[in-house]
């Protein structure tokens, strides 16, 4: 018995001295390039930076979190992200839903269609940015072609400019999300439908019904992920509107931008950079507690 149970142990650590030694590169490279930066931009938060080059940090503690983490503009920050994050994140998979719906019929040539639907993915947000900015242009662009000229323009407008910018990143995404969509159809048996079908269901009720439910966990992987991406959103505000007009477009990523560049202070980029991570684990957290319980798994 005892040499059994000794066995049982030596095989046990054998297996976990594998598994480590396995894991080894993945957490080294995860240290190096993940954690240590992360600890080390926590740790910078608690040193306000100099306003002239040359001089020390000096250490503040916390007042410099407090002081960052209430002021107005880094809750105008916050609220426009929030409002960036609802403006696409809703629409772009409504319309990624709807593309793959329409592109899952069999019927002739809709290979083309999909093949159009997801031709967006292999789109950068630069190139994104530049073909919308192009086109919002009030001299070259198309609305002055139509005849539309707004005053100010778009990318101009309090109003619009962040609705400007949350249209482009819903194209710019689209092709991802029809994608993540298609997929999931796929993978829903066809012998349901036919069984709703025979039973009389209309079309709406076999999508409500059957489509949804099982659709769920994709639909709930690609709220996840396109609520990270919209909190990430950088690319697009800097090429079109550099977080105006009147700090409208001014999302968190482009405030810890622009803090560390126009105004040199790397303790208070360290902690927007912070706060940037907290927020985003938190909605993140808070998306898998609520909207898994609405998750249906197929057995």
């Amino acid at each position: 018995m005892i040499f059994t149970r000794n066995a049982k142990a030596r095989r046990r650590l054998r297996e976990s001295g594998l598994a480590y030694l396995l894991l080894g590169p993945s957490l080294l490279i995860f240290a190096v390039f993940i954690f240590y930066p992360f600890l080390s931009n926590f740790y910078l938060g608690f040193f306000k930076t100099p306003p002239f080059p040359g001089l020390p940090n000096r250490f503040v503690g916390l007042s410099q979190y407090q002081e960052v983490l209430t002021s107005s503009t880094f809750l105008n920050s916050v609220r426009t992200t929030v409002a960036f994050a609802f403006l696409t994140v809703p629409l772009g998979i409504a319309l990624g839903l709807g593309l793959a719906v329409v592109a899952h019929q069999q019927l002739r040539g809709i290979a083309i269609y999909r093949t159009i639907f997801s031709s967006t993915v292999a789109t950068s947000v630069a190139v994104a940015s530049v073909i919308f900015g192009t086109l919002f242009n009030p001299v070259v662009g198309l609305l002055p072609w139509l005849g539309i000229n707004p005053q100010p323009p778009i990318l101009d407008n309090p109003d619009w400019a962040l609705i400007a910018v949350a249209l482009i990143t819903v194209w710019q995404t689209l092709g991802l999300t029809f994608i993540l969509m298609a997929s999931g159809l796929q993978a829903i048996p066809d012998e349901l439908h036919e069984a709703a079908r025979i039973d009389g269901a209309a079309a709406w009720s076999r999508f409500v019904r059957v489509t949804m439910p099982l659709l769920s966990p994709t639909i709930f992987f690609a709220v996840v992920i396109g609520g990270i991406f919209a909190f990430q959103t950088f690319g697009q505000i800097d090429l079109l509107t550099q977080g105006g007009p009147l700090d409208k477009t001014n999302v968190l990523t482009y405030y810890v931008f622009t803090t560390l560049r126009t105004e040199n202070n790397d303790g208070k980029a360290a902690v927007l950079a912070v706060a940037l991570f907290s927020i985003t684990l938190v909605l993140t957290v808070v998306q898998m507690k609520v909207l898994e319980r609405r998750v249906h798994y197929a057995r």
